[in-house]
C-alpha cells in the first residue's frame, strides 16, 4: 500500500503553503469514484422501478367485445382498467321510454362535465341508439349498481320504472341510459367509457376513441 505523507512545519503543525502530497490526491479521486459508481449503482434499480410492468400495461389496454350474439334486452359485462364495463342492447320499447323519464332525472341532458364524451351527449348517451356503454360504477361511492333491466316497480324502484340499474348500497337509481335519478344520493349519470365500433358494427372497442389512442 502506498504510504501518504503529510507536510508539517516546524512546529508540527500542516503547512497550508505546501502542496497536497500526489499519493493523497490519488486516493481522494478513487474514493470518489467509487462513490459515484456506488451511486449509479442503487439509482438504477430505483429509477428502473417507476417503469409499468406488462399487467399494468394490459390492465389499461383497450378490450374488444363481439357484439353479433347480443340479443335486444341482453348485456354483457367486461372489465377495462379494473372496472366493469356494461354493454347493454335496448329493445325498440326501452328506447322509446327513455325520453319520457326526462322528468325525473337530475341530468337528463348530460349537462355535467367528467362523465359524458361529445359524441353520447344525445337522448341515449350513446353512439349508436341501440347499445349503450357504461362504467359499471355507481358516482357516488364506487359501489357497483345491480341491472334491473325489466319494467314494473319493486323494492327501492321509482314509480314507473322503465328499466335501469339500481345500487342497493344507498339507493341510487339509474335508467337505461346511465342517467341517475333526481333526489339521489348518486351525483351524476354513470360514466360513458371512451368507445368506438367497429367498421363493419360487430365488434365494439373499449378504451379507445378519437381522443384516446394507445
Amino acid at each position: 500500500m502506498s504510504q501518504i505523507t503529510t507536510q508539517l512545519d516546524d512546529s508540527g503543525v500542516v503547512d497550508p503553503n505546501q502542496p497536497t502530497d500526489p499519493a493523497r490526491r490519488t486516493w481522494v479521486g478513487v474514493a470518489c469514484a467509487f462513490g459515484g459508481v456506488a451511486g449509479a449503482a442503487t439509482a438504477v434499480p430505483f429509477v428502473s422501478s417507476f417503469a409499468p410492468s406488462e399487467r399494468a400495461r394490459a390492465a389499461g389496454a383497450p378490450v374488444e367485445v363481439d357484439i353479433t350474439t347480443l340479443q335486444p334486452g341482453e348485456m354483457t359485462t367486461v372489465e377495462w382498467r379494473g372496472k366493469p364495463v356494461w354493454i347493454l342492447r335496448r329493445t325498440e320499447a326501452q328506447l322509446a321510454a327513455l325520453p319520457k323519464l326526462d322528468p325525473q332525472l337530475a341530468d337528463p341532458n348530460s349537462d355535467r362535465p367528467g362523465f359524458t364524451p361529445a359524441y353520447a351527449k344525445n337522448e341515449y348517451r350513446s353512439r349508436n341508439p341501440e347499445y349503450f356503454v357504461a362504467v359499471g360504477i355507481c358516482t357516488h361511492l364506487g359501489c357497483s349498481p345491480t341491472p334491473q333491466l325489466a319494467a314494473g316497480g319493486g323494492a327501492g324502484l321509482p314509480a314507473g320504472w322503465q328499466g335501469g340499474f339500481f345500487c342497493p348500497c344507498h339507493g341510487s337509481s339509474f335508467d337505461l341510459a346511465g342517467r341517475v335519478y333526481a333526489n339521489v344520493p348518486a351525483p351524476d349519470n354513470l360514466e360513458v367509457p371512451p368507445y368506438e365500433f367497429s367498421a363493419d358494427g360487430t365488434r365494439i372497442t373499449v378504451g379507445v376513441d378519437e381522443n384516446n389512442r394507445a
